[in-house]
């Protein structure tokens, strides 16, 4: 796995210089700006209303006042940082709901771009199929909403892990992991539709390539460390870098 995940990495890397060299940035600027835009207005409501969340929270499950009773114990220390990890386990998931929100309206040009790079690296002249193109689009947003389906459920478990001190420090990492993992799937599936394989095989597929999935997501997110340039640039080199690691490991 370890291997894969680092074949993501550099695939990132490359999709760069395959992007620049094939001046592919015209699919690449609108569909960024208008993702920067969704981002950073999601971002201000996230921010402005967490802490809200997080009182709610800790007031329907009790641990509010049981927090106030504890205000000179040394354990009070402990569940003050469980709090923040709170805070960050809350920032990942709406960093996942706002990415599948993203990865359903930007459906049709991820799978337009996917199968752009494949006919690049393949040598094969691009030739656009509209029927071809309107399956993957659909069954991009289909796989978008089961797995969102699915890390949600994630996310509920790994909120009410979080609550235990010291265990719940772990969540985060834990959510980021997953998180990553759903992500790079469905970039990693729109070749794998491309070469007719059903969802099932698909996950087959990709459950053997777990790295590839990860690592594809976790440099989508490290990405978003670089302010604007790194939003704008994220989703779609995520598509371009899946597309040529997954093109790898098949050869």
């Amino acid at each position: 796995m370890l291997k894969e995940i680092i074949l993501a990495f550099q695939s990132y890397f490359e999709a760069h210089r395959f992007i620049m060299k094939h001046r592919l940035w015209k699919w690449i600027l609108l569909p960024g700006l208008i993702y920067s835009l969704l981002f950073i207005t999601g971002f201000y409501f996230f921010w402005t209303s967490s802490n809200e969340a997080i009182d709610w929270l800790l007031r329907q499950t009790g641990v509010g006042a049981y927090l106030i009773r504890l205000q000179e114990s040394w354990l009070h220390f402990f569940f003050l940082i469980g709090e923040i990890f709170i805070h960050l386990l809350l920032l990942v998931g709406y960093f996942s709901l706002f990415k599948y929100f993203f990865l359903i309206i930007g459906a049709p040009l991820f799978a337009f771009l996917s199968e752009k790079t494949a006919c690049i690296l393949q040598g094969t002249a691009f030739k656009f199929d509209v029927k071809q193109w309107f399956n993957d689009a659909i069954r991009g947003m289909l796989l978008a909403f089961r797995n969102m389906r699915w890390q949600i459920l994630y996310m509920l478990a790994m909120i009410l892990i979080s609550l235990i001190p010291i265990v719940g420090w772990v969540t985060p990492l834990v959510v980021l992991f997953i998180d990553s993992y759903y992500m790079g799937f469905s970039m990693l599936d729109y070749t794998c539709e491309r070469n007719q394989l059903n969802v099932e095989a698909s996950i087959q597929l990709i459950s053997h390539h777990k790295g590839l999935a990860i690592g594809n997501g976790l440099v989508f997110y490290l990405i978003h460390m670089i302010p604007l340039i790194g939003w704008v640039v994220a989703p779609t080199y995520a598509v371009v870098a899946a597309t040529m690691s997954l093109h790898k490991a098949e050869n």
